[in-house]
């Protein structure tokens, strides 16, 4: 059995591929183990590499572990520059929506495949991620993922692959439907008459507030939390009137996550 240290090769550092790099150091993970390419780092990212000791577009070499974060429009092109870093048993975990197992495999020399869909709230250590094993992932690589996923939060695991694609609609796309929301509830606090930094201000404050809430009443539904701030016949009843009829948010989200769900199965080709 090879005595050398456990090698992770992070493909990609944008948005989502620093926040795994930063979840990885804070949880201890060695920085000597890890090597980073991207073929236009930022400053920033030059200055963590200098300040961690972390390789920074080192010659690619075989690693054990290889996590890709690139734009999934790029994988056609970047495949065979990617072919050094795979070795006989390497796991390949996966970031790219749509891109399934098979289509991962036919372009890159990997079996043992992990895709994954992580969210933006892992900036801040806070995000989800749904992943799911291909057949050839051992249980030690399966724990090797989860421990690489879980520096940025929480993991949930699905049983089945197209099920990530339903993943990618409802929690990977989700926080953009979020924000959307404190824009539209913005809005429509300027509509009623309200300064427009006001009603920002009011309608960011109260989703920061009601995400907290919910964050810390693990134990509560999301049904029961609602129901304790409506009192029959009030302000908050004659509103969820609109958004629970029949044309409203649950039949719109459903609209846009079946969409984003779409997208993601055609990102597949």
């Amino acid at each position: 059995m090879s005595s050398k240290p456990a090698s992770l090769a992070l493909v990609g550092a944008g948005k989502m591929g620093a926040a795994l790099l930063g979840g990885w150091l804070g949880a201890g993970i060695s920085a000597r183990t890890i090597s980073v390419y991207e073929p236009h780092p930022s400053d920033e990212l030059k200055q963590f590499a200098e300040q961690e000791g972390f390789a920074l577009n080192a010659p690619p070499a075989p690693a054990q572990t290889i996590v890709l974060a690139i734009k999934p429009q790029m994988l056609e092109a970047a495949a065979p520059a990617l072919t050094p870093l795979f070795e006989s048993g390497s796991l390949l975990i996966s970031i790219l929506a749509g891109k399934t197992v098979a289509n991962l495999a036919a372009r890159l020399p990997a079996s043992a495949i992990v895709r994954a869909m992580p969210n933006t709230p892992a900036a801040i250590g806070r995000g989800i991620t749904g992943a799911y094993a291909s057949a050839e992932v051992t249980p030690a690589q399966r724990e090797t993922a989860q421990r690489l996923l879980s520096g940025v939060g929480a993991v949930e695991w699905v049983d089945a692959e197209p099920l990530i694609d339903a993943v990618t609609a409802i929690s990977g796309s989700g926080p953009a439907y979020v924000f959307h929301l404190v824009e539209a509830l913005a809005q429509a606090g300027a509509a009623l008459g309200l300064p427009a930094d006001l009603a920002l201000r009011l309608a960011r404050a109260t989703v920061e507030g009601s995400g907290e809430l919910l964050h810390r009443s693990p134990e509560t539904s999301p049904e029961t939390l609602r129901r304790n701030v409506t009192s029959p016949g009030g302000t908050t009843q004659a509103a969820l009137d609109v958004l629970m009829g029949s044309d409203g948010l649950a039949a719109l989200m459903a609209r846009a996550t079946a969409a984003a769900e779409k997208r993601a199965g055609e990102l597949s080709g």
